[in-house]
């Protein structure tokens, strides 16, 4: 089975994603089976940040028992031989959240790309947060733009690997979001809040999880229309 848990926000070092973090963690062991399950943290979107790691090892071994590396490809730090290695051993891809487009692009640039798409079809988890929640999509609702100096959130497209158009951090942008939706070519939509987040296997939504809420947006002939999930 093909396991993606997009999170809408939150933060591991505050432990405000906990209970979305213990259900990741558990289908980690499940995949590992009677080994030490394997985690593999994916720091692009946020540069390779090595405290953003440090959060994720606290949580995910200390709390969790799961062994935890990082993959780098940022700075040329690691060589792909290296990397690829790490992925072999991957029960769970973890992915950060960042800027969304440079995370694609170096992804594309750095080979890490179809390592990731093979992990997925080997059936290793892939869980990520804001960045690493909507770029499994067939397209995103991202702010990678004024990260880069520019003005407006803007509509992109993402790997694919799901379908439809997702948002995160939906608590902050509800109403930018409604509106852009509503006035778009997209006929449906996720959107998921901080501290929550959507369960999909083999491609399809099954449970929301976590503390905020994860919504479905479809366009209707009297409207929007807005289910919780």
């Amino acid at each position: 089975m093909k396991r993606i848990i997009a999170v809408g926000g939150g933060e591991l070092k505050s432990k405000t994603t906990l209970k979305i973090d213990e259900y990741i963690a558990a289908l980690a062991k499940e995949r590992a089976g009677g080994r030490r399950a394997y985690g593999l943290f994916l720091g692009t979107a946020s540069h390779d940040s090595l405290p953003y790691f440090n959060s994720f090892r606290k949580i995910y071994t200390s709390v969790f028992d799961i062994k935890a590396d990082v993959a780098l490809s940022v700075y040329g730090e690691m060589d792909r031989a290296h990397i690829e290695e790490k992925f072999e051993k991957a029960d769970l891809i973890y992915v950060v959240g960042g800027d969304t487009l440079f995370m694609l692009k170096n992804w594309r640039e750095k080979g890490l790309l179809p390592l990731i798409l093979s992990a997925y079809e080997r059936g290793v988890i892939l869980a990520g947060v804001s960045a690493g929640a909507i770029c499994w999509f067939e397209d995103m609702y991202t702010d990678s733009d004024i990260m880069n100096g520019g003005a407006e959130y803007r509509f992109e497209k993402g790997l694919g690997l799901l379908g439809g158009l997702m948002t995160p951090h939906y608590n902050d942008r509800m109403e930018e979001f409604d509106g852009r939706f509503s006035r778009s070519s997209f006929l449906n939509a996720y959107a998921v809040e901080d501290n929550a987040a959507l369960l999909f296997e083999d491609g399809k939504p099954v449970k929301s999880l976590g503390t905020g809420g994860a919504y479905l947006l479809q366009k209707t002939a009297a409207g929007v229309e807005k289910v919780r999930l």
